[in-house]
């Protein structure tokens, strides 16, 4: 009798579902199940010539992933981080997220997809996007 009345609470039932899209908020904000924000954590800064992005993938290997450059100015990240094989173990913690993941980077401006150069050492995947040449600032010459 008691579970029934608090659940029937209309109150509480719209208290429960505001707590619920708060929690979508915030896992849209870059936060999930793990407690840690999206995988694998970016960094991208731009140079004279080039954008250049750096992804940290502990434990992966080029097999595992793929890139695109789409739309001129969209970077994607896709691949699969394969859970340890353990055997006759018991496992007491596991915190790193394993399975299949994806981001996509919107580019401040258009890349030369041909000629984008990507590297993965110790863990880290280095990317290399040259901007397109419409992206290039050009000088005008001012007539007199």
């Amino acid at each position: 009798m008691f579970f029934s009345r608090w659940t029937m609470n209309p109150l509480l039932r719209t208290l429960n579902e505001m707590q619920h899209e708060v929690n979508r908020v915030f896992d849209r904000w870059g936060h999930n199940r793990y407690g840690v924000g999206e995988f694998p954590a970016i960094n991208l800064w731009e140079e004279d010539e080039a954008i250049r992005l750096e992804a940290e993938l502990p434990g992966m290997d080029l097999a595992g992933l793929e890139l695109f450059v789409t739309g001129h100015n969209q970077f994607m990240l896709k691949g699969e981080r394969k859970p340890l094989a353990v055997e006759n173990a018991v496992q007491h913690r596991l915190e790193r997220p394993v399975g299949m993941f994806s981001r996509m980077v919107t580019l401040p401006f258009a890349v030369d997809e041909n000629r984008v150069e990507a590297k993965l050492e110790n863990g880290i995947l280095r990317v290399r996007l040259p901007k397109s040449e419409a992206a290039k600032p050009r000088k005008i010459n001012i007539k007199m």
